[in-house]
């Protein structure tokens, strides 16, 4: 059985990729960031969430595969995200089919000055 953890945008496989296809396996963990393509990525921050997922999965080491650890480490990985958004490192791809504001709304600047 393949075990899985998707949130809105972080899907955590329990499976390898093998001519684009997940094979299930206890030993590897394949992670999907944004697979709807809600946000704009920079290079550095799909890093900084695989930089953030690897430190997860070693701070998990030794405990047991389950339904309930990986969707642990797909929450902590959300809210990683979310941080992100919030910081600017990361933007909402207003032109994504779906346009679902999960993370909060977006910021909106204005080029008028204030009075």
């Amino acid at each position: 059985m393949l075990l899985k953890s998707t949130t809105r945008h972080v899907h955590i496989f329990a499976a390898e990729v093998k001519d684009n296809e997940l094979i299930p396996s206890d030993q590897v963990l394949t992670l999907d960031i944004d697979p709807d393509n809600e946000l704009n990525w920079s290079d550095e921050a799909r890093q900084k969430v695989n930089a953030e997922f690897d430190r997860l999965v070693g701070n998990a080491k030794g405990e047991a595969l389950t339904d309930y650890n990986l969707r642990r480490i797909g929450s902590d990985l959300e809210h990683f995200v979310r941080g992100l958004l919030q910081s600017g490192e990361i933007s909402y791809n207003l032109k994504s089919r779906v346009l679902n504001y999960s993370l909060g709304l977006p910021r909106v600047t204005s080029d008028q000055p204030t009075a």
